[in-house]
């Protein structure tokens, strides 16, 4: 996993501590973060967000600009607003969802029902496509890579 990579690289590479704590994250669902604490604690910042919260980041976000944040998306606004440090620079935040996406809260929020974009105008009517692979990290990969493939040659 990327957090498991990470924790590899904020604990000096230390493949024993890793294979160490994952084995207990297994057998316990908990582990001891151990050297990594550090750089963790320095690199990254946490905050809540309650309901109440990402409302007035939407209705904020609209009132200054006319976008209408999805939740997920003012959820993040308000974490950047509390751990933003005013030495650290820019902060960027990217967008994870339509507000389409949550018509009912949204609705509730702004008064208004988001509606889905044109080009999506079909995504609850069209059929689901999807292919089944073998559970085979060698099968997965030769599947990517056939695909990969056909969208540069198609590009192309």
């Amino acid at each position: 996993s990327n957090f498991e990579r990470y924790l590899f690289e904020a604990s000096g590479r230390d493949a024993t501590l890793i294979r160490r704590q994952m084995a207990s994250l297994g057998q316990s669902g908990r582990f001891d973060i151990g050297p990594a604490a550090a750089a963790l604690q320095a690199e990254f910042a946490a905050a809540s967000a309650s309901e109440r919260e990402v409302a007035g980041a939407i209705k904020r976000t609209i009132a200054a600009s006319g976008y209408a944040l999805d939740p997920h998306t003012a959820c993040a606004v308000v974490a950047a607003e509390k751990c933003a440090k005013p030495s650290a620079g820019a902060m960027v935040i990217l967008a994870t969802a339509h507000p389409a996406k949550f018509p009912d809260a949204m609705e509730v929020i702004t008064g208004v029902r988001p509606q889905l974009p044109a080009r999506l105008s079909n995504l609850m009517t069209d059929p689901e496509r999807f292919d089944t692979v073998v559970n085979s990290a060698a099968e997965v990969e030769k599947y990517v890579r056939t695909r990969a493939s056909a969208v540069r040659q198609g590009a192309a």
